[in-house]
């Protein structure tokens, strides 16, 4: 009789035990709505520090299981990021003026070793000038420095967008070689078409770029990319 009570106590405990230690794990932060500044806008209510920079209050709204958040902000005339790490739902940087800006928010939660990505607005921090370049295209596909099979035609497809405050967009040269810094212009498309195929060899890695021009003849440079086939 006691052997099977031993017994019986044993399971129990192991069944407590167990269940005590299942809760799974953690909940995963969710991804931020952006607020502030909005996106494909001129920002023009930033507190001035000196003749060529601002400070700008980035906003989002708060997200679900989110301890702290990090803010990025990304001048792209340099690519030079600045980020921030905060527990707010907003934040202050020091900007230049008369300059184009990425920015997005990842959420993380010291619980979790997950974290989450907000979208990416773009936006120009007000300067002296009355009218801007277009925002520099935005490369979606190929990745840069990813690996990428080619159709059945020998092709792989480019893909891009663009956007202008003004919304005055006119076309988009396409610059793609095999060699670093791509040269040779292969296709002018007009401000409808954000994507191109190329011819590619399989083993070759490719370079390639996007310069947006609007109806005043300003351009902006998406800078150079690069992928290879397998």
């Amino acid at each position: 009789m006691m052997g099977k009570l031993l017994v019986a106590f044993v399971v129990l405990s192991a069944v407590f035990s167990c269940g005590k230690n299942d809760d799974g794990p953690p909940p995963a932060p969710e991804a931020v709505l952006l607020v502030f500044p909005e996106q494909n806008s001129e920002c023009t209510t930033g507190a001035v520090i000196n003749e060529n920079q601002t400070q700008v209050t980035f906003s989002w709204q708060t997200s679900a299981n989110t301890d702290e958040y990090i803010l990025t902000v990304i001048n792209l005339e340099t690519n030079s990021p600045q980020a921030i790490r905060t527990r707010n739902t907003s934040a202050s940087v020091a900007i230049e003026k008369g300059t184009p800006f990425s920015w997005s928010v990842v959420s993380t939660n010291s619980n979790s070793t997950e974290t989450a990505t907000s979208e990416n607005w773009l936006f120009y921090n007000a300067g002296a000038q009355t009218n801007y370049a277009p925002f520099p295209a935005q490369i979606l596909a190929p990745k840069s420095g990813s690996t990428v099979f080619m159709d059945q035609d020998g092709q792989v497809v480019l893909q891009w967008s663009g956007t202008d405050v003004e919304e005055d967009i006119e076309t988009f040269e396409v610059y793609f070689s095999a060699t670093n810094p791509p040269e040779e212009l292969v296709q002018v498309l007009d401000n409808t078409t954000s994507s191109l195929s190329v011819s590619v060899a399989s083993g070759n890695t490719y370079y390639w770029r996007v310069v947006t021009i609007d109806a005043l003849g300003n351009t902006s440079d998406s800078g150079v990319f690069d992928f290879k086939v397998y």
